[in-house]
Parts: structure tokens; sequence; C-alpha cells
């Protein structure tokens, strides 16, 4: 049995593009000398577990806000003993994670990020849409806000910015203006009555070109529930902040949002703060950290044959060169 199909039989997720991260991450953590690494979105292990087999010099830490998530991990990484800690907490407190762990300054670090197999093919979990199950989409079930109480509770404004920002659903307007008209009715509890009205919302001649027509809405309601992007807002400079120089951070996005995010960020990490225009560039505002990948690092055709869920995958990764802490 290959070690894709074992991940997926075994826990339920085939980590996506793994050797190609593990090599994008190895000039970081393949030194002498102990080297940290953080998994910030820990899921199943599948990325932390062969960083620790290749590089038996780093210590590990994980984090995830999923119970669940967590207990399969520990499961799977026991024998790695205390090279490993584990902490449930979303991946924007990762400050206060390596407080915790003793570790402020870091070799690597990997943000895979979005909704994990695990979660997809967990039908209670309530992020398919292909299948009738409750209105959660909590990462963290121990979290107060579910999909049914924004669906039950938005005002139609905050109901349309959400699918529209989230979402980058046209019909975000008529979406909201059918679910206020269907809650007044009854409370929505499952997905497939919510998939019905979405059938019914969106005009048929979009609903054949555009995908499944629950896509977008099923994707904003989940970044609502969970505080996604501002989360990875407030991660990924975290991250970076915290790197030393030669470290590296590696971002895993599924969706034009929060590529957008990573991309701005990274964009401005590395560039000149010299005015334009300057025939030199001035002393400290040269840029302290340079782009690993040229754009955006797509899976190749070996990799969505294996792992067709890869397809969305967009990975960028940056290293510091420079550290000029004030």
């Amino acid at each position: 049995m290959d070690a894709e199909n074992d991940d997926a039989q075994s826990y339920g997720h085939i980590p996506v593009m793994a050797s190609r991260m593990i090599d994008l991450l190895a000039p970081a953590l393949d030194a002498d000398g102990p080297r940290i690494f953080v998994d910030a979105t820990l899921g199943a292990g599948g990325h932390t577990e062969l960083v620790a087999r290749r590089f038996p010099n780093v210590r590990l830490i994980g984090i995830d806000r999923d119970d669940s998530a967590l207990a399969i991990a520990q499961a799977r990484l026991a024998e790695f003993g205390d090279r490993i800690s584990f902490h449930q907490a979303t991946f924007d407190e990762i400050s206060e994670v390596l407080d915790a762990a003793g570790s402020p300054a870091i070799d690597a670090a990997l943000f895979d990020l979005g909704v994990s197999s695990m979660q997809l093919d967990r039908a209670e979990r309530g992020f398919a849409y292909a299948v009738d199950a409750p209105l959660d989409m909590r990462m963290n079930p121990d979290d107060d806000l579910t999909a049914a109480d924004i669906l039950n509770t938005y005002s139609h404004g905050e109901l349309a910015r959400v699918l529209s920002e989230y979402g980058e659903e046209r019909f975000a307007g008529r979406i909201a203006s059918a679910v206020l008209r269907e809650r007044e009715k009854e409370p929505f509890t499952t997905s497939a009555r919510l998939v019905e009205l979405l059938y019914d919302a969106i005009p048929a001649a979009t609903r054949r070109t555009g995908g499944h027509p629950a896509k977008r809405t099923f994707q904003a309601l989940r970044i609502e529930v969970n505080h996604e992007l501002e989360a990875i807002e407030t991660a990924v400079p975290a991250a970076t902040d915290a790197l030393r120089v030669g470290g590296r951070v590696a971002v895993m996005s599924y969706q034009s949002l929060e590529d957008k995010i990573i991309k701005r960020e990274f964009a401005t990490r590395t560039t000149s703060t010299s005015p334009p225009g300057l025939p030199v560039e001035l002393p400290g505002t040269a840029p302290e950290f340079r782009l690993i990948t040229r754009g955006a690092e797509r899976p190749d055709e070996a990799e969505l044959e294996r792992n067709p869920r890869s397809a969305p995958v967009r990975v960028r990764v940056i290293e510091r060169v420079e550290r000029r802490d004030a």
C-alpha cells in the first residue's frame, strides 16, 4: 500500500503535495543543530510526520482547533515522543502557542488552509452540501456560532454581505431574501433545505455553467462561522515575524480570497521601502524576505491523479534573508 492510500484509509486524509511541501521547507530545516517546525494546521499530521522522519533534529509544534483532529494526530505521531507538542488553538493564536512552547523563534511554518478531507467526509459536521446534515460547519465544535445560527439570525444586509464577500456570490441579495422568507416558516436546521432553496434562488442559466449552486454559499458560511480570513490576516504575519534568518513560511490556499491575502502579505514583505527613483537603496530599506515560489505553485498531474482534492491548491513560500529588529 502506498503512503497516500495508507493516509486515506488510516487517517481519512491525504496530505496535499506532501513531498513537494517538505522539499520547499527543507533548506530551513536541513542543517546542523536543533530546528523548530510549526504545523499551524496540523489536521491528521501527514505533513508533520514527513518532517519528523526526514529531519531528526527538528522539534515539532502542532496546532489545530479541532479536538478530534488533534486526537488522530497525537496517535499517529506518538512515536516521536517529546519531540512534538500539541496545542488546541486557532492558528491566529500562533504567537501565544510559541510562547507557551518556549519557542518564540522558529525555522519553518506550514499553513494548509481551508477545510480538511476529514471534516468534509464527516456528514455530521455539516461542511459538505452533497449530503443532508446539520448546518454546523464549526472547525472547533466547542465554538458557539453555527451556520444555522447565521441563517436564522442575521439580518438581510448581514447575510448578503457574508455571501457576497466570502462566497463571491452574484445573487447574494436574492438568496438572503429567500432565506429570510423561508426562516419565517421554519428555522433552518439541515443542509438539504438550504440546498433546495439555492437551486430555486439561482437562475437556471447560472446553475448550468457556474458549478454546484451551493458551493459559494457553503464556502461563505464556513468562513463566517470560523472567522477564517481574519485569522489568516493575523496568523501569517505572526509566523513570518517569528522566523530566524533562513527560515521559511509555506502557505497552501484553496480559494481566491485566501490566496489574495497571502499574495498581498508576501508582496509587502519582499518589497523595498526605499522611495522610488533613487539611484541606490537607502540603508535599512532592503526587504528582509524573498519569495521562494514565483507566483503560486500548483499541483502537477501526478498529484492530481493521486489526490483530486488538491486541484484548487495554490502554494506560496517566503524566506527570511535578514533580520533588523528594532
